[in-house]
Order: C-alpha cells, then structure tokens, then sequence
C-alpha cells in the first residue's frame, strides 16, 4: 500500500466557501494539491497557475512540499490596492478639514 498524507484545500468567496479533504503522496506540492482537489470543479475562474496559495494564512511559493495536515489557502486577487484606498481616504478627510475650516 502506498503511504499518504492528509492535506486539505480551502477556497472562499464572499458568499461560498470551500475546504477539500486530500490524500496525496509525501512530496506533493501546493499546487499539485490544489489541482487534485477538484477545487476549481467548484468555483469558476479560479486561475491556479496564477493564484498566490498560502498554507495556514502564510504565502508560499507553488512548489512547496506539503506536510500531513497542511490547509493550502487559494487567494483571490485584490480588488483595490489597500495603499491606494488608505492615500484617498486620508485626501478626503483632509479635504473635509479644509472645508470645514473654512465656514
């Protein structure tokens, strides 16, 4: 018999979520566990190849050699900057500042 590990692939949506139970051979990677999964049956558009994959909340890189109980995370990409979104609110506090100053 050959020997396995347990991982799991997790994937979430706002409104859905996902996490697959894997049994895979010792030296599988994070993107090979996430491609046996079948995760990508369940959410349409997920692009693996391109996706950044975490494994317990930490970025890792594809090849990672999984460990028995390891979550592999699919992140989905931003969709704002969060530099960009913290610049544009301090710009309209600072506008609301100068207005009200101004009265």
């Amino acid at each position: 018999m050959t020997e396995t590990i347990k991982v799991e692939v997790a994937y979430a949506l706002p409104d859905k979520q996902a996490i697959v139970a894997v049994d895979v051979s010792p030296g599988t990677t994070a993107l090979e566990a996430a491609r046996l999964s079948g995760i990508t049956d369940k959410f349409a558009g997920i692009d693996l190849d391109n996706a950044k994959l975490g494994i317990f909340g930490a970025v890792v890189a594809p090849g990672q050699v999984l460990a028995e109980g390891d979550r592999v995370e699919i992140y989905r990409p931003l969709i704002a900057d969060p530099k960009e979104v913290r610049k544009a609110r301090a710009a309209r506090a600072k506008e609301r500042r100068a207005e009200e100053g101004a009265s």
